[in-house]
């Protein structure tokens, strides 16, 4: 029988030594289940292999190609050799039946992973992934209320969510075009709550609502979430859509949106005091932020705006010498009664948090040195790795690195990471 460990400060306490290289397995505690596992959500992915040749449910594959991948496994062919050492006691437990005497009938096959992988669901993968992220995150956040990834009760606690593209740059779809991924992800631990996939003869303006409805379908309330996103997302429709669902935005206003650029940089901003400054030393470099913010114009060309704002970046050397100057003009419908300008800095700062999970994809699992290119498998793999960083970021670790190769020591780490096993 399968159970499920606390996620908590005694585990992460727990894995501080493991990762220094200390043997702290047995110090894992262990509670009954409080949410459907993994093992579980997967089992709502449907299956693209044949009829015949299915003695390996897709989501005991599935459970076992995320662990692999949260040990470091990179390929197909590395999670084949990763599996095929997998205990057997632990093969029976997510088979849920024994093994035949002296049979390795329970050990899939590369050609099995392979088939999986590439002819799986993959939107029900990622539905599922997320809302295993979104339940965990949620049963911690009820656990310890200064957490808030979550839930929320007002603009302060809101869970924020950022929208963001990525192209997996070695992966090739069927129609022989790169795949380009939409992604919507939590600030600051980067959880992937929903992924939908770009049509080669699209762009990701038209995935935005179906990404967002993934995230509700998952568990998200999307009435307790506010969204940031490029100014590639700035539109109006976007808008439109976000206040019918009761959701909030915070976005960035450039060129693309001539009328909207044009009337925010026409504000008086020259008269306007800055409200908040903030001033970071690091690298040789001394960066200056600061952002001005002001009460919507009642004729702003975008709906349901209630301040905008005017941020800017100044980085200075050690000598004092201006290096960089950047500004940025944006809006959003978030209150100044709820959201002062400090938190209208952090949220259009933490948006580019996103920026650093693509880069942990493309370091540590070398995402875009992948070659997966049949069916579904660049999209699964990318879901496999949003769970493995995911995952290790609920244990409130951030050396993804030195965490995975403290997984890869001991076969049973990544189940336990993934609280299939004790």
């Amino acid at each position: 029988m399968l159970v499920h460990p606390v996620i908590g400060d005694a585990y992460a306490t727990a894995l501080d030594g493991a990762v220094a290289g200390e043997s702290l397995d047995a110090d894992l505690p262990s509670v009954a289940l409080y949410d459907p596992d993994l093992l579980g959500r997967f089992s709502a992915v449907s299956d693209g292999r044949g009829a015949q040749g299915r003695d390996h449910p897709v989501a005991v594959v599935l459970t076992l190609c995320a662990a692999a991948v949260l040990a470091g496994m990179r390929s197909f062919t590395a999670i084949a050799g990763w599996v095929a050492e997998v205990p057997a006691e632990l093969l029976v437990a997510l088979h849920g039946r024994p093994a035949e005497r002296g049979s390795r009938s329970l050990f899939p096959s590369k050609s099995t992973l392979w088939r999986v992988l590439t002819g799986a669901d993959a939107a029900a993968v990622d539905a599922a992934i997320g809302a295993w992220l979104h339940a965990q995150a949620v049963a911690r956040d009820r656990a310890d209320p200064g957490n808030v990834t979550g839930q929320g009760a007002d603009e302060t606690t809101l869970v924020a969510i950022a929208v963001d593209g990525k192209t997996v740059r070695g992966a090739i779809n069927t129609d022989g075009a790169q795949v380009h991924l939409l992604a919507a992800a939590t600030h600051g631990e980067q959880l992937v709550l929903g992924q939908v996939e770009v049509g080669v003869k699209s762009n990701e303006i038209p995935q935005f609502a179906p990404l967002l409805s993934g995230l509700a379908a998952a568990g998200v309330d999307l009435s307790q979430a506010v969204f940031t996103a490029d100014a590639l997302h700035t539109q109006r429709g976007h808008a439109e859509y976000l206040h019918s669902i009761g959701a909030r935005f915070v976005l960035t206003a450039k060129q693309n949106q001539p009328r909207l650029f044009a009337a925010l940089d026409a504000l008086a901003w020259a008269d306007t005091p800055i409200a908040h400054r903030e001033v970071q030393h690091g690298h040789g470099r001394v960066t200056t932020r600061t952002i001005q913010v002001l009460p919507a114009p009642a004729d702003l060309p975008f709906p349901h705006v209630n301040q905008v704002w005017l941020i800017e970046r100044y980085v200075h050397d050690h000598t004092g010498t201006l290096v960089s100057c950047v500004a940025a003009l944006g809006v959003t419908s978030l209150t100044a009664q709820r959201a002062d300008p400090p938190r209208i800095a952090a949220l259009v700062r933490e948006h580019w948090g996103i920026e650093s999970l693509h880069w942990l994809r493309d370091t540590v699992y070398r995402e875009d040195n992948s070659t997966a290119r049949t069916g579904s498998g660049p999209r699964v793999m990318a879901a496999l790795r949003n769970l493995a960083i995911g995952a290790i970021h609920l244990l409130g670790r951030r050396d993804i690195t030195e965490t995975t190769r403290w997984a890869t020591r001991v076969m049973d780490r990544p189940f336990k990471i993934l609280q299939l096993t004790s």
